[in-house]
């Protein structure tokens, strides 16, 4: 046992680069859906350069140093040297449902009602600063409840959850993305692949989460040097060049952008509720399950050999998020899914250190822009690929095995999240037939059997979904009807005041609705989802009755012998 922790080993490098990937993914669709949904550009892309993305910086270093810290702090505690920081950075559902459903709603009707573009971008500002501050809000006094939730949670209830999104959305959505660009991703996946699988290491013990970023942008770089000198270079290699005009455009925004506090705007925003009430609907939702995603992550960690206190841990979630909402920016934080990935990796604590400092030097100078321009996406995407591989697989081995099958039915809710995340990308794109005219034609679009109702049903609250079904499924295995049961009527409960399943359509945008709401989708089609929660009281009596039979059953048969 060892009672010294390093501050950096050469294996925080790997970790580095995968977490790093993965905040400035998010930073970059901040720069891309404010800039296009909420008007942020020209005169109004100083909220992004001079509060948003400032803001996040604040957040993230403090996350980030703070789970460090806390790694440290356990090392020298239990006398070891493998303890690996739980991973942090800006939590993506929130950053498109915020967005989508509360700055843009906002930014659309504030041109409607006669402001001007630069008016109504900095309204959707603020009111991103209040849904942040709801969020932070939830995710900090959920803190002190979050523990006995999760000792009276089966742990494959809570890490289905995670597995789910491992499988869509970081192993498929990323799997594709190296399809798509072959020709620059392939090289780094293979790099990726000998070193977390092979775990043979590179010469002079070069990191492979670097070898493979720099080799990746080695060749996008070569491809675009050769199809400057050959004007018919096939379609392949035309779409794997980089852009020299957007480094020259993103040099023109490099300064120095120092946070501004704005908690006095925030505090006027809130004394006026009917600015904001009608989207708690929204907020509240988003806070919930920001809150239970990160629990999932704690458990994951511990799993993983990592056993951090739930309530400081979401605590400092909440005050980061809080903090990114006080000095500008709108978008919650939370603790990331994929800390045995890093573990894997060989990361310590260094390795979030290292992403706080440089996430905020270049948020602070303006340079996300120019990564992007220099350095292709591609490059490094492999890394975060091999993330999701190992977060699904210690689902299925961090279980007892005989609730691997509960594993497997947690799952589903969450595939069928990323399924329709893709399939209304689709229709976004298609500018023709929209997801509400097939329910017009087709109340329940059973389209060719492709049952739409079904997957955006499962796909709302889903992760609340997950973690019923696969609770469900491993009381059940262990033969706690009773408990099975409970879980049941928590369904029914979600379904019934519209955390789960319930929805309203409007075009191809869809929203959550609670029970007590009204929609507000302009002409909406509106699925409330009380036979949904009929269906889990089914489930439950179901349950009980059956429990009470076995009971009975046992009674009986211990008698008779």
């Amino acid at each position: 046992m060892s009672s010294s922790y390093p501050l950096f080993v050469r294996r925080d490098l790997d970790g580095f680069f995968g977490l790093f990937v993965d905040n400035l993914m998010q930073l970059l669709l901040i720069l891309t859906l404010c800039t296009f949904l909420c008007g942020m550009s020209g005169e109004s892309a100083y909220l992004l350069f001079k509060h948003i993305l400032p803001g996040a910086a604040v957040s993230i270093l403090l996350g980030n140093l703070f789970y460090a810290w806390q790694a440290r702090r356990l090392a020298l505690k239990e006398g070891r040297d493998d303890v690996t920081a739980l991973p942090y950075g800006i939590n993506t559902p929130s950053l498109l449902i915020y967005v989508f459903f509360v700055m843009n709603p906002v930014f659309t009707r504030a041109l409607s009602e006669g402001h001007t573009a630069d008016q109504a971008a900095v309204l959707a500002w603020e009111m991103g600063l209040v849904a942040c501050v709801g969020s932070g809000l939830t995710e900090f006094f959920g803190a002190f409840i979050a523990e006995s939730v999760r000792r009276r949670t089966p742990r494959a209830a809570l890490l289905s959850t995670l597995a789910g999104i491992a499988i869509g959305y970081i192993s498929m959505g990323f799997t594709m993305q190296i399809f798509q660009k072959p020709i620059i991703a392939m090289m780094p996946l293979a790099i990726v692949l000998i070193t977390y699988f092979a775990q043979i290491p590179f010469p002079w013990h070069l990191p492979g989460g670097m070898i493979a970023v720099l080799l990746g942008t080695a060749i996008a770089w070569l491809i675009t040097g050769l199809t400057s000198v050959w004007p018919d270079a096939p379609a392949q290699l035309q779409e794997s060049t980089m852009n020299v005009g957007a480094i020259q455009a993103a040099i023109q925004k490099l300064g120095i952008y120092v946070p501004e506090f704005v908690g006095g705007r925030i505090i006027r925003l809130l004394a006026d509720p009917s600015k904001w009430i009608g989207f708690l609907s929204v907020i509240v939702p988003m806070g919930l399950f920001n809150l239970i995603g990160s629990l999932q992550n704690i458990e994951s960690a511990e799993a993983g050999g990592d056993k951090f206190s739930t309530r400081s841990s979401l605590a400092a979630n909440g005050i980061g998020t809080l903090s990114a909402a006080f000095f500008g920016s709108c978008f919650p934080t939370t603790i990331y899914i994929g800390h045995p990935g890093w573990k894997a990796l060989g990361a310590r604590a260094g390795y979030s250190t290292i992403n706080g400092l440089v996430v905020t030097l270049i948020c602070l100078t303006g340079t996300v822009e120019l990564i992007n321009a220099v350095i292709p996406m591609e490059s490094g995407i492999a890394i975060v690929l091999w993330i999701g591989i190992i977060i699904t697989a210690q689902a299925f081995s961090a279980v007892p095995r005989e609730h691997a099958p509960a594993v497997a039915v947690g799952l589903f809710p969450a595939i069928a999240a990323w399924g329709f995340t893709v399939t209304q990308g689709a229709f976004f794109k298609s500018g023709g037939k929209t997801l509400q005219t097939l329910f017009v034609e087709d109340p329940r679009a059973n389209v060719s059997d492709f049952v739409l109702h079904g997957m955006i049903s499962m796909q709302q609250g889903y992760i609340f979904t997950c973690m019923i079904l696969a609770a469900i499924s491993a009381f059940l295995i262990d033969r706690r009807f009773t408990a099975a049961g409970t879980w049941s009527l928590i369904g029914a409960l979600c379904a019934a005041v519209g955390l789960t399943h319930a929805y309203q359509l409007s075009g191809n945008v869809v929203d959550f609705l609670f029970c007590i709401s009204q929609p507000t989708l302009a002409d909406a089609r509106v699925y409330r989802s009380w036979d949904m929660a009929i269906g889990y009281l089914l489930m439950a009596g179901t349950f009980f009755a059956f429990g009470a039979y076995a009971r009975r059953k046992g009674e009986l048969e211990r008698i008779a012998h």
